[in-house]
């Protein structure tokens, strides 16, 4: 079974693929997308980055035992299994002809409508009105095929829905209003069946179709273009000040003209897509309005990663935590009767995780798995930023908290201290759970 890790920066559309055919096949697959184990437009271009993946791109994956791959499609196919590959050279062959078709016939113009909506891409209203006739000729072709089929090769899912699906994603969540997508149920109802999937959900979470079409805003565009910084103004003068001017060495304006060439293409070194979803505008951070806190959450987790737990991590968080400007929480799984399969559950988890990318910075966990197959549980210790849940201060964090319940813990009580200590250090008796530690999965 593969297991390494996928460099990528969030929510995007072309890791989504393998992320999801790790899920059905089980691969162990760690995700690398926020710092300090990736920075977009930093790491990849660093020379040990470089080294493995030539051209700096992401999803790049690299296994544990050091193979690595770069494009996503090859990506996704490793970590996929026979069922999701096509068990015959016939559905072998289909699920080809579908990963070539979403790369060929949607990407192109779902490109040219939908990113200029994203504020990344200039206008153009024929551009755009032809990529919608491609668009909807891509969807008469998918809607007939699908007259007959519940799936795009045989009767389960397949890396070809995986792959037409994450293809399709930014169509329906920003241009595919009701009146568009009505002449295409069978496309329709095939995307709804295949993300509300349990191992679709996991990785995109709750996909919510677009209600009104998406249009370019010219603000927005203008906002998210690089700045360019004003000229200098000519000081005032006499003649010995426009004579020093006159005077500056050709040679100078060269080198200056050379750094400005060297500057310019760093740019140009993501593709569309990876501009369109790489480049969102910044929102506001939701921790603003507390005031600063003495306690490094970075400093603590590089001595968690580091060091002993027992000996020097644990007393490090107890030294140095500020009980005014963080809070512990205590989360229990919901619905322990609906776990089945151990690494099943251990994705849930992951997925989990996956979605709150941004709350790393303010936020640390260790949530374990208890049990075993078809009679496990999940529970966990989370810190965060402030003394609220912290789920609450984003919508773009509300997905899955609301499948645990949450408690507030006494930090000063003998209760908080032994669960701290036995979930940062995954072992002791855990008394208030009953069955034996499985494995744990780790927020930082």
């Amino acid at each position: 079974m593969a297991a390494g890790t996928l460099y990528t920066y969030p929510e995007n559309w072309r890791a989504f693929k393998a992320q999801i055919a790790a899920q059905y096949s089980g691969a162990r697959l760690k995700i690398a997308s926020a710092s300090p184990a990736f920075t977009f437009g930093q790491t990849n271009r660093s020379p040990a980055f470089l080294s493995n993946f030539p051209l700096g791109k992401v999803p790049a994956y690299q296994g544990d035992d050091g193979f690595c791959l770069f494009e996503s499609n090859a990506i996704a196919h490793y970590l996929s299994n026979d069922a999701l590959r096509g068990s015959t050279p016939q559905a072998s062959a289909q699920v080809l002809q579908w990963v070539s078709f979403a790369d060929s016939e949607i990407i192109p113009p779902a490109s040219a409508w939908v990113f200029p909506t994203l504020g990344i891409m200039q206008f153009n209203k024929q551009a755009t009105e032809q990529a919608k006739e491609e668009v909807k000729r891509v969807l008469a072709v998918l809607n007939q095929h699908l007259n007959t089929h519940t799936f795009l090769v045989g009767e389960r899912v397949s890396l070809a829905d995986i792959t037409v699906v994450c293809s399709l994603l930014w169509l329906y969540k920003q241009v595919l209003e009701p009146a568009f997508r009505q002449p295409y149920p069978n496309v329709t109802r095939w995307f709804l069946t295949c993300v509300n999937q349990p191992q679709f959900k996991a990785v995109l979470g709750e996909v919510k179709l677009c209600e009104k079409m998406a249009q370019f805003d010219a603000k927005k565009f203008a906002e998210m273009q690089p700045k360019k910084e004003a000229p200098a103004k000519k000081e005032k003068g006499g003649k010995e000040g426009g004579k020093q001017q006159q005077q500056q060495p050709q040679q100078e304006k060269k080198e200056k003209k050379k750094e400005e060439k060297k500057a310019a293409p760093a740019e140009e070194e993501m593709d569309e897509c990876e501009a369109a979803l790489a480049s969102e505008p910044k929102a506001k951070d939701p921790f603003a309005h507390l005031p600063k806190s003495s306690f490094v959450m970075d400093e603590f987790k590089r001595k968690y990663s580091n060091e002993d737990t027992m000996t020097v991590a644990l007393p490090y968080f107890w030294d140095h935590f500020d009980r005014e400007g963080f809070s512990i929480w205590y989360a229990e799984y919901r619905f322990p009767e609906e776990l089945t399969m151990a690494f099943m559950s251990c994705n849930l988890i992951t997925g989990m995780f996956q979605r709150l990318d941004k709350l790393r910075k303010n936020a640390f966990a260790s949530v374990i798995l208890f049990g075993a197959n078809n009679d496990s549980c999940i529970s966990g210790i989370w810190i965060f930023r402030g003394q609220d849940l912290a789920f609450t201060l984003s919508d773009d964090w509300q997905i899955d908290y609301e499948s645990y319940t949450w408690r507030k813990l006494d930090v000063d009580s003998e209760e908080c201290k032994t669960m701290v200590k036995e979930y940062f250090a995954w072992e002791g008796e855990f008394k208030h759970v009953g069955k034996p530690f499985n494995q744990g999965k780790i927020f930082k």
